[in-house]
């Protein structure tokens, strides 16, 4: 996900900016962040540096790995509006592999977030969880919490031998278009008490009730 916060991939690699402007600093002086121990190894492959300042002034990474070209870099922000971040930018691949002395069972690789969302995002492809058996599991109390949602633009397709959903309170199932319930073998239906109502029932009630339930699910997306 793109984020205005990200490093723009180059540093100053002095510890003063002098294209900063006043406004860039909370004392008003002409530099935003001032670093004078700032130091730089490298050739003309790559660097590495500690203490340096990023472009815009504003946050200083306590240590960097880069590219000549910056594109490809490495940070680890120490201060400023990025304090504690761990930033990598490439222009190819990012993979990581483990696990390979580990046994099935073990947790080989864990991403914990302790505060705040894990977002995985691909602006131009596919996301693919691929695993022997994929679990979802949403923990959280009340209503707001521990729930997990599908929204797709399109289309919500899933294929498998055997589908079983449970819902312990109610469960509803709707489309504003055409509904079909399809078995080629047997179909049961079982209910303690089977209400069915059509459209019939808008005008005029019938004996027993459904106008309500019609002017609910009519009005219903």
């Amino acid at each position: 996900m793109a984020d205005s916060k990200i490093p723009k991939n180059n540093v100053e690699v002095t510890g003063r900016n002098p294209n900063a402007k006043p406004s860039d600093s909370p004392t008003g002086s002409d530099t935003a962040k001032q670093n004078y121990t700032a130091i730089t190894y490298g050739n003309d492959k790559g660097n590495i540096g500690f203490g340096v300042i990023h472009q815009p002034a504003d946050v200083t990474a306590s240590v960097i790995f880069q590219t000549p070209d910056a594109n490809h870099s490495f940070f680890l922000d120490g201060d400023g509006k990025r304090k504690g971040w761990t930033t990598s930018i490439g222009p190819g691949n990012f993979q990581v592999e483990c696990g390979s002395a580990n046994k099935e069972a073990q947790e080989s690789l864990m991403l914990n977030a302790k505060n705040g969302n894990i977002t995985i995002k691909a602006n131009n492809g596919k996301i693919r969880i691929e695993g022997t058996d994929i679990e979802l599991i949403a923990i959280g109390e009340g209503g707001s919490k521990g729930n997990i949602r599908l929204t797709a633009s399109e289309n919500i397709s899933a294929d498998s031998k055997k589908i079983v959903m449970n819902a312990k309170a109610s469960y509803r199932i709707a489309t504003s278009g055409v509904g079909e319930v399809v078995a080629k073998s047997i179909l049961k239906c079982y209910g303690s008490i089977f209400k069915m109502i059509d459209d019939s029932v808008v005008e005029k009630d019938s004996k027993n009730g459904g106008k309500k339930d019609a002017e609910k699910n009519n009005t219903c997306p």
